[in-house]
């Protein structure tokens, strides 16, 4: 059988290196990976190893936001993890490399890295180049594309002129260009020792990549002759570093979602109020967007993240002593490692930061009982109080936004977006993208048990638990309830009488399922709570 696919008689002695490629032509963050796993493989095949490059599955974040296709974006990290351990377990191969370019293709090739234990290496595919819009010149991405549709409908932009962000925005291969969940979540594994050195802040299409992948290849031959596994790797100081990294990056609210995942497949205890205990002590220091100015790219002129992790170690901020997949420490790795230039403001010294600690808030109360997520970067205000205006799913809230039904003053809720009540969770790009192009950023919040794109911004709360279709208080929530939401205390409330609150809880009533065969129902019955990672492999025995 191997004979055929290219082994020869010398191959058959040599370690098997599983090469996953989740390339697809479905969007531009996975478009070049066919070749670029490719250069793993020559790599691992250069190294003493013999390659077999497999595929998996990948869907559009960006194309299906906004509609209901995006209920299985969050369901395909657990089938592109499901489906790189189904292969790599079934075919016995040695050591394994993924090569991942989207949101959840990340998390869910290390959570197989780490159910599978082999020797193992995660590559990042690469940002994505910014486009130049044609009149201003000026730099726009997709987020760009989200804000410019709210300020279409607020008339601030014509057709033409929301047809030139379209067209302009994306040009080319790579995973949008911002700290937006991809490049959060390239930066977080590096962070976590499971990516080669500055593998995160590398341009997809650029020598810098081709190299890493080569490289990665190479790797996986090593830690399987060193005997390093990824469960050596990730550890709970890992993951630590992990957490600490993304906060200086004032990265994506998805990171809590995708390390409490990851941290569960490696077997290590981590929650969501330790993003709170590291957020204590952490600075946000790069001015990166959607919060800032930057694009990732600008991180990667100035020398990509490993500087960044110096001035974190430096500080005694991240744990040295854990081993990556170069086979070296965290601190053998940044050695050497030059400062940025003096002339940048990407990123910010310690000294002056844009924010003294966490952006990323875990928020109690008698609204999330069990916690919420929102990323409050300081410029919305640390505290925000309003009226309730109440929307049953995502598509209803965008409406309102953009003909004009939501004002200033309101707190938007949409609710029975959760894993299990969308099914799927999905992103809330559109209505934050609209509010803002509408120019009600100040003015609006909105909360959601459903989360958010990396790319959006403004005073907004997700991950709300339970969620709605579990009886969670977001679910009684009425038109023109008062609910405020609290940055510095790390509160949300719904400010009703405790003899109402309770009434209400007691005449709650669970809605119909909205799928009862296939995969969406699947990851309904199976899947925890947002609080737990949103997994579907926790409660199963």
């Amino acid at each position: 059988m191997l004979r055929p696919v290219g082994f020869s008689e010398e191959d058959f002695k040599k370690p098997v290196v599983g090469i996953a490629s989740l390339w697809s032509m479905v969007t531009p963050c996975n478009m070049h990976l066919d070749q670029l796993s490719r250069d793993a493989e020559s790599g691992a095949n250069a190294a003493g190893g013999k390659a077999i490059v497999f595929g998996t599955i990948t869907v559009s974040d960006g194309i299906s936001m906004g509609t209901p296709g995006m209920r299985y974006s969050l369901v395909s990290r657990e089938v592109i993890a499901d489906s790189i351990e189904t292969v790599a377990g079934a075919e016995g191969f040695d050591a394994v490399v993924t090569v991942g370019g989207c949101d959840k293709n990340m998390p869910g090739c290390v959570m197989a890295l780490a159910r599978l234990n082999r020797p193992g290496v995660f590559v990042y595919g690469g940002t994505i180049m910014p486009g130049f819009h044609p009149d201003s010149k000026k730099e726009c991405d997709i987020v760009s594309v989200y804000e410019a549709v709210g300020q279409h409908a607020a008339h601030k932009l014509d057709d033409q002129g929301l047809e030139k962000i379209e067209a302009c925005a994306i040009p080319g291969p790579g995973s949008c260009g911002g700290m937006y969940t991809a490049n959060t979540m390239a930066c977080a594994i590096e962070a976590l020792g499971m990516s080669l050195p500055n593998s995160s802040s590398q341009i997809a299409i650029s020598k810098e990549k081709k190299e890493d992948c080569i490289n990665a290849g190479s790797a996986a031959v090593a830690l399987l002759k060193a005997d390093i596994k990824p469960r050596d790797i990730m550890t709970r100081k890992a993951f630590e570093n992990a957490i600490t990294v993304t906060i200086s990056l004032g990265g994506s609210t998805n990171a809590v979602l995708h390390l409490l995942a990851m941290a569960h497949s490696a077997g290590v205890k981590l929650s969501i109020d330790d993003f709170t205990k590291i957020g204590k002590r952490v600075p946000v220091l790069a001015d990166l967007k959607p919060s800032g100015k930057y694009g990732m790219v600008h991180l990667t002129r100035i020398g990509g993240l490993t500087p960044l992790m110096k001035m974190l170690l430096d500080a005694g901020l991240l744990h040295g002593d854990c081993i990556t997949v170069t086979g070296k420490t965290i601190a053998e790795n940044l050695r050497g490692v030059k400062p940025y230039p003096t002339d940048q403001d990407v990123v910010r010294p310690l000294s002056n930061p844009i924010k003294p600690d966490s952006h990323l808030r875990v928020l109690y109360g008698n609204l999330a009982p069990t916690g919420a997520v929102a990323k409050i970067s300081g410029k919305e205000g640390l505290e925000f109080t309003g009226k309730a205006i109440v929307f049953e799913n995502e598509e209803s809230s965008l409406a309102a936004i953009l003909d004009g039904r939501v004002k200033a003053g309101h707190v938007v809720v949409i609710r029975n977006e959760g894993p299990v009540g969308g099914p799927g969770m999905r992103e809330m790009l559109s209505p934050t993208g609209a509010i803002m192009g509408k120019g009600l950023g100040a003015d609006v919040a909105l909360i959601t048990d459903g989360r958010f794109s990396g790319g959006s911004r403004g005073f907004v709360v997700g991950h709300i638990t339970p969620e709605a279709a579990l009886g969670g208080p977001i679910g009684i929530i009425k038109n023109g309830d008062s609910i405020t939401i609290n940055a510095v205390k790390n509160e949300i409330t719904i400010n009703i009488p405790a003899k109402d609150y309770k009434a209400r809880l007691k005449a709650w009533k669970p809605k119909k399922m909205k799928e009862t065969r296939g995969v969406l129902a699947k990851y309904a019955k199976l899947v925890t709570s947002a609080s737990e990672g949103a997994v579907t492999d926790k409660n199963l025995f």
